[in-house]
């Protein structure tokens, strides 16, 4: 039977170092990223500019119309510090105004962690890399909605 020193040498091979996340950029400098929400889901492209944010042809703020909707889609950006520094061009598809807007936010983190990848420590605290799985329960027979039952009459 061998005592425990022998077994010391066995845990001297090397380690598998961590995935080291690399800058995937296309020809024409952009990072590109598909984020999800509900039934959306949107395609976003990141590259260096001014700070134009652009969803569906139209500019953000005339897309969506409510303050709370933008504030969703800024928030990465907030978070990261880099207002004003990238162009953003999404297309969103699917869904409503609110998981469209959390789409875009979903693929907008990703493509910033693409395009620059020291900012996956701060959105990843700030939840923004994780994709929000919850979608609409479907409809049960016997029942009027998902889980509403049918009103009840004794008589």
């Amino acid at each position: 039977m061998a005592d425990l020193s022998s077994l010391k040498d066995l845990g001297t091979t090397e380690q598998a170092a961590a995935p080291a996340h690399v800058r995937k950029v296309d020809s024409l400098g952009r990072s590109y990223a598909t984020g999800k929400r509900k039934n959306a889901v949107a395609r976003v492209w990141v590259k260096p500019g001014s700070g134009k944010i652009i969803v569906n042809g139209r500019d953000f703020t005339t897309y969506f119309a409510r303050p709370v909707l933008q504030m969703i889609l800024q928030q990465p950006i907030v978070a990261a510090a880099r207002t004003g520094q990238f162009d953003i061009i999404a297309t969103v598809t699917g869904g409503g105004l609110s998981g469209q807007a959390g789409a875009v936010r979903h693929g907008l983190s990703k493509a910033l962690t693409y395009f620059e990848p020291g900012l996956r420590s701060i959105l990843k605290k700030g939840g923004f890399l994780t994709r929000d799985s919850r979608v609409v329960e479907r409809k049960k027979y016997g029942k009027a909605k998902a889980r509403r039952s049918f009103q009840f009459s004794k008589r």
